[in-house]
């Protein structure tokens, strides 16, 4: 009976791990549900538009290796997700639970061919983003909790984008212990269309890892304490074509 209850204690604290953190799970593109990568199961057979990652858990640190896509952050995925530019495309978690923190969505773009080395250096545009949406760091709404409620972000593909194959990345940063931020980035794949011409010049531009700092105001964060109702979302400002 010791036995089985020191397994079950074990077990309960691998499941409430699991359980406490997310990642995106799907995508919704013009109407249709493109699944995403599953952590927890085998990565074979698995024909998804997004880059492999394997847990829930967070990164810890800015400058993580991991920091682009994720662990492994692995490509280039089986499928590819056709949207026009100027419509949206809906990342959707199955779970998530940190109110505090920011939501950041980036592309990056790519060559003809998707690569395992796609999104390395200085190529990431920011498409969109959400901070503190009201009241003070410590007790106000925030951008994560959107996600909270609804399970899902919406953005709009730049309307003047240039056509092509990219990289799309959705970012949370959990905020919830204090000076202590989580990183949870997740990758896939798009075919961009339409006759737009805007390239994202070098101002807008970020890498991952090497963009943010832990020491940066957006990402170092008292939220016990902190009556200040200004946040500092990290990265470039937002390109919108």
């Amino acid at each position: 009976m010791k036995f089985s209850a020191t397994i079950l204690a074990v077990a309960s604290i691998f499941v409430s791990k699991a359980l406490a953190h997310g990642g995106v799970t799907a995508y919704v593109i013009g109407g249709k549900e493109y699944p995403g990568f599953q952590p927890y199961n085998s990565p074979n057979g698995q024909s998804t538009i997004q880059w492999r990652w394997d847990t829930y858990d967070p990164l810890y640190q800015a400058s993580d290796s991991a920091s682009k896509c994720n662990k492994p952050g692995t490509g280039p995925a089986a499928q590819v997700a056709e949207i026009a530019a100027g419509s949206t495309i809906t990342a959707k978690w199955k779970q998530w639970t940190h109110q505090e923190g920011p939501v950041l969505v980036y592309m990056a773009r790519v060559g003809n061919q998707f690569s395992a080395s796609d999104g390395n250096g200085k190529v990431w545009f920011k498409i969109d983003q959400a901070g503190l949406l009201s009241g003070t760091i410590s007790k106000g709404k925030w951008g994560a909790g959107q996600v909270i409620k609804t399970g899902q972000w919406t953005s709009t593909i730049p309307a003047n984008l240039a056509p092509g194959n990219y990289l799309i990345r959705h970012e949370l940063i959990a905020l919830h212990q204090a000076n202590a931020p989580q990183f949870y980035p997740e990758c896939a794949q798009l075919k961009v269309t339409g006759s737009g011409t805007g390239v994202p010049s070098g101002e807008y531009l970020a890498s991952f890892p090497g963009t943010y700092k832990q020491s940066d105001p957006g990402i170092n964060v008292d939220v016990y304490t902190s009556t200040s109702t200004n946040y500092i979302l990290p990265g470039p400002k937002v390109w919108t074509g």
